[in-house]
């Protein structure tokens, strides 16, 4: 074994503070539901049946119920108020806390397959990619490719002929956030995430640019290193409604 250095030391302790902050968050992230009206809970099956002129896809937070956790509140305002025919679904992963890198890379992979299936059973529906905290974490890295560095091995960015189909993307309180180099950023932050992409992964997403909307705010926990877990979860607070005009603005109504 080699002997631990000062910097491993340092690293070591600064994930397992993150993984304690996060597992704080974890135990508030019932009052996600009370802070926003209307937040349904429980699994969320596609609306419907047959192909849909749009299809959201909903990437909840890491703690929350399967389905589509808080963000399900903007997924029901962009149906009910779209002048098309929309179904929704969830990603389906652990969004567990007890081991973040392998539970984001189950949701990275679980979206890659629920992505190229749609698309292969729907070609022509227009796709609203939704995420929350690990939700956006894992939104982000499959159309940019992810993980590396403390997360595990790198991954892939979804297949193009995929990846096409993906109209409006939305996040919120991405761990993953980089302040220098995106150009979809939204929000008041001006610090990294606990997790920052790496160049060749912004760049990857920069290509989307213009169907992305990330949203984090100065001194959120996660997002942006702070100190403010409030700040984290309350975000549909602030921009639910924005996000939902660029959205509807995406799909054409």
């Amino acid at each position: 074994m080699h002997p631990t250095t000062p910097t491993e030391s340092a690293g070591s302790a600064r994930r397992s503070r993150t993984l304690i902050a996060l597992a704080a968050a974890g135990a508030t992230a019932a009052g996600l539901a009370v802070m926003v009206a209307g937040s349904p809970a429980g699994a969320v099956p596609a609306q419907g049946t047959g192909c849909a002129a749009v299809t959201v896809i909903t990437a909840r937070a890491s703690t929350e119920a399967a389905g589509e956790g808080i963000t399900g509140a903007l997924a029901q305002a962009i149906q009910n108020d779209s002048q098309q025919t929309v179904r929704r679904a969830s990603v389906n992963y652990p969004a567990t806390l007890n081991n973040y890198a392998n539970s984001s890379l189950q949701g990275i992979n679980a979206l890659k397959s629920q992505l190229t299936n749609l698309v292969n059973s729907c070609p022509n529906t227009k796709v609203v990619l939704l995420g929350y905290s690990q939700g956006a974490h894992v939104v982000g890295d499959v159309l940019g490719g992810g993980q590396g560095g403390s997360l595990g091995t790198a991954t892939a960015p979804v297949a193009a002929n995929v990846a096409s189909h993906v109209v409006a993307v939305a996040t919120f309180g991405d761990p993953r956030h980089v302040t220098n180099g995106p150009n979809f950023n939204a929000g008041t932050a001006r610090t990294n995430g606990l997790f920052p992409r790496n160049q060749t992964q912004i760049n990857n997403l920069n290509a989307f640019s213009p169907r992305i909307r990330a949203w984090c705010d100065a001194n959120d926990e996660f997002c942006a290193s702070g100190a403010s877990l409030n700040v984290h979860l309350t975000y549909l607070n602030r921009y639910q409604n924005t996000a939902e005009q660029f959205v509807l603005g995406r799909i054409g109504g």
